[in-house]
This record gives structure tokens, C-alpha cells and sequence, in this order.
């Protein structure tokens, strides 16, 4: 069986995944979701045997699975109509496969460069943002106390961060300096988070706030490890933080 067959197979199999939720008594999706998360694992893990081995390559096991957890916990604070979910089962699953095809190309230049790796990363630096824009909203809606939410928010950065800091080595082992630019990203990350527990920040705009501070860190990150860190790359990314900063002050001062 060709690799693209496996791809559109395992996009098939979640996506119907989800519409099979949708018949569950409302106790017993959250534990369809965290199921459905780890058949996403395995599924990716046949999808892609050929190039994961032992090693660091399992990272590519990160996005997929946290996206299709990211889409189900946002899938609770949908309206329960099919006008609202049918886009994002469709969403899901064209994410799934670009996801799949994106990790492909991630296994396969771990062994030797390819044409499409440049393009491969950024569709895994959108996808990363989606995915944690979905899970930030998903736990700030939770009210849960601040210890909690803001250590569930950098654990779960970490991992991701660490996923994509890797897709610019590819390089068969963990290295002090990927562990130590992660750790430094998702402890930022959660010092954020705890800063919005004293702000005014409705669920949306924090979840953006979060997610801007994700694509500041991770581009900035990407751009160190490429050896790529010039100014005006510093520039640019700061750029946008402080101007989604100073957005969200005037928004909840009233001056906009």
C-alpha cells in the first residue's frame, strides 16, 4: 500500500472519528476525544513506519495528536448544529492529511534533504499555531485555578515547541540546546498565561494573545537554530507581538 493511501485511509478513519462522537452521551466524549488522540498516534505511526525509527523521529507523533485533541475540546464550545461542525470535520480532516504529508517529509529528511522540506515547515509552524490556539481556548474556558491552567499551558507548549525546534535539525537525537530553547519558549509561554489571570482578556483575545507569543518564540527559535537570527527577523517578529499587545490594551480600555 503507497504512502498517499495510508495518508487518505488514516484522514478517513479520524474524521469519521468524529462524526461518531456526535452520537455519544455528553459524559463520554471527552473520553471519546482522548481516545480518538491516541488512535491518532498509532495511525500516524503506520502511516509513517518506514521513516520513524527509535529515536527522535517519534516527534513527529506530537502535532498530529494534539491537533485532533485541540479540535475535539474546541468541538464542546460549538453550537450543536450541523451547520457548525460539518466545517470542521472537513477542516480536520484536510488538516490530518496535510499534516500527514507534512510529517513525511520531515521522516524522510532526517535521512536526506528533499525539495520540500522548506514548505513542509511552514505548514507545520500554521498547524502548530492552530492547534495551540484551539487547546489555549479549550483550557481558559475551563476556569480551572491558576496553578493548573498555567502549568497545563506549558507543558503542553513544551512539547510542542520541542517538536517544532526539531523539524530544523532533524536530527536523530534530543540535543541539550533543542531541551533548553523549548523549556525557555513554554516557561514564557506560562508566564504569560499567569499575567492574563490579572488582565481584563476575554477567552478569545487571550487565546490570541498566547498563540502571537507561541509565533514570536517558535519563529525567533526557528530562525536561531537556521543560523538565520539576523535583526531584522528580531525585528518582525517583535513587531507583531507588541502591536497584538497594544491591541489588546486599547480593546479592554475602551479606546477602540
Amino acid at each position: 500500500m503507497t504512502k498517499r493511501r495510508k495518508f487518505l485511509i488514516t484522514s478517513f478513519i479520524l474524521s469519521l472519528g468524529f462524526v461518531g462522537i456526535q452520537f455519544l452521551d455528553n459524559p463520554y466524549k471527552i473520553y471519546a476525544i482522548f481516545v480518538l488522540s491516541l488512535i491518532t498516534s498509532i495511525l500516524f505511526l503506520w502511516s509513517l513506519w518506514e521513516g520513524i525509527g527509535k529515536n527522535s523521529t517519534l516527534l513527529t507523533l506530537i502535532l498530529p495528536t494534539f491537533f485532533t485533541g485541540g479540535v475535539g475540546v474546541f468541538w464542546f464550545l460549538l453550537p450543536s448544529n450541523v451547520f457548525a461542525r460539518l466545517p470542521m470535520i472537513i477542516f480536520y480532516g484536510l488538516g490530518i492529511y496535510a499534516l500527514s504529508l507534512t510529517m513525511n517529509v520531515f521522516t524522510v529528511s532526517a535521512v536526506r534533504t528533499i525539495a520540500l522540506l522548506r514548505a513542509a515547515r511552514g505548514v507545520g509552524f500554521v498547524l502548530t499555531l492552530i492547534t495551540l490556539f484551539l487547546i489555549y481556548n479549550a483550557i481558559l474556558s475551563l476556569k480551572i485555578p491558576l496553578w493548573g491552567s498555567s502549568l497545563l499551558i506549558t507543558t503542553l507548549s513544551f512539547l510542542l515547541f520541542l517538536q517544532g525546534f526539531w523539524t530544523i535539525p532533524l536530527d536523530k537525537k534530543i540535543t541539550k540546546d533543542l531541551l533548553n530553547i523549548s523549556l525557555v519558549s513554554s516557561l514564557v509561554v506560562g508566564e504569560i498565561a499567569v499575567s492574563l489571570f490579572f488582565w481584563p482578556a476575554t477567552l478569545v483575545v487571550g487565546s490570541i494573545f498566547l498563540t502571537v507569543a507561541v509565533y514570536v518564540l517558535l519563529g525567533l527559535g526557528q530562525a536561531k537554530l537556521e543560523q538565520r537570527l539576523f535583526p531584522q527577523t528580531v525585528k518582525e517578529y517583535l513587531l507583531v507581538g507588541i502591536l497584538v499587545f497594544i491591541g489588546m490594551f486599547l480593546l479592554h480600555t475602551g479606546e477602540i
